[in-house]
């Protein structure tokens, strides 16, 4: 069974640094692009980062570049994002995700096939 499970959540204040982890199991994730989503009350999921197996392509939403550094560790099959500067509107359920539809935009949730159960972040003003 191939799970995804996200940790390092929390309430933090503004201007604080936060280091979010994703860790799978179930199967080898080569070949798969993995990515972080999030998701405040009464808005879409948005796309924050993606990264590919070699970690040799990242991408990052606008509101996020420059602040949040993502990364994988296929050793141990688990992907971070790093968080600095957070800001009040960074408040959401931070989602990672996996996939290998190369059809569907990398930004669109619908190209990820496995999804862990979401971690809160709260940055306080």
């Amino acid at each position: 069974q191939v799970q995804l499970v996200e940790s390092g959540g929390g309430l933090v204040q503004a201007g604080d640094s936060l280091r979010l982890s994703c860790a799978a199991s179930g199967r080898t994730f080569y070949g798969y692009y993995m990515g972080w989503f999030r998701q405040a009350p009464g808005k879409e999921r948005e796309f924050v980062a993606a990264i590919n197996w070699s970690s040799n392509s990242i991408y990052y939403g606008d509101s996020v570049k420059g602040r949040f550094t993502i990364s994988r560790d296929n050793a141990k099959n688990t992907m971070y994002l790093q968080m600095s500067s957070l800001k009040p509107e960074d408040t959401a359920v931070y989602y990672c995700a996996a996939g290998t539809n190369r059809m569907i935009s990398i930004y669109q949730p619908r190209r990820y096939d496995y999804w862990g159960q979401g971690t809160q972040v709260t940055v306080s003003s």
